[in-house]
């Protein structure tokens, strides 16, 4: 079986011929690019401002616990999760990246829906009004924490990954650790279905 780092690089090669097709990169090749191209293994690759990030199993932190109220006021606590493949977005409804991205993030939940995957927003910007009527615009199901009033859920990850950037993607492994980050609009739904695959595939 191929590894997570080379199934990720082959839906990163799909992504970045897109890019390169429609002359984003038409004169020169940015260093990430020339990086993809130089089979350089440094565990991501850039391209129209994505960067994956993949972490080994030994190398990643401690189990993250996190929570918060979600938009329609019910409560979100990781630990009920335990167990599953954790996917969480950041987001917010002004960020025109997030819409793009909205419904391939939808693809990969409705892909795995029925597996042992959570998936679960963060705004970190909006009330809940905001965000629900994003969800019905742009078709999402999954649920978000509202991040806004406390900036719990954000702070929970510091320690992990800083959040520095808005959209980011973290997949937390079986064991609520972080295991892969997409900082960035998500390119291809095929990038994060493939990490959340080998996700599920690992055993603890």
């Amino acid at each position: 079986m191929l590894s997570l780092h080379r199934r990720v690089r082959a839906a990163l090669a799909v992504a970045l011929a897109a890019v390169l097709t429609v002359g984003i990169a038409a004169c020169t090749q940015d260093p990430a690019t020339q990086q993809y191209l130089e089979g350089d293994n440094k565990g991501y690759i850039g391209a129209s401002g994505l960067r994956v990030e993949e972490i080994a199993e030994a190398d990643r932190g401690s189990t993250v616990d996190f929570g918060g109220v979600l938009e329609d006021g019910s409560d979100f606590r990781s630990e009920e999760h335990a167990g599953n493949v954790l996917v969480v977005n950041f987001w917010y409804a002004a960020c025109g990246p997030c819409r793009v991205e909205a419904k391939d993030l939808e693809a990969v939940w409705q892909e795995y829906s029925d597996d042992d995957v959570t998936f679960v927003g963060i705004n970190t910007y909006d009330q809940a009004d905001t965000a629900r009527a994003f969800a019905d615009e742009y078709g999402v199901t999954y649920p978000s924490i509202i991040d806004v009033n406390t900036g719990d859920a954000k702070l929970a990850f510091a320690a992990a990954t800083p959040i520095q950037a808005t959209p980011t993607t973290l997949v937390l492994d079986r064991d609520g650790r972080v295991a892969a980050r997409i900082i960035g609009q998500l390119q291809e739904a095929s990038i994060l279905s493939t990490l959340v695959k080998d996700l599920l595939a690992e055993t603890t």
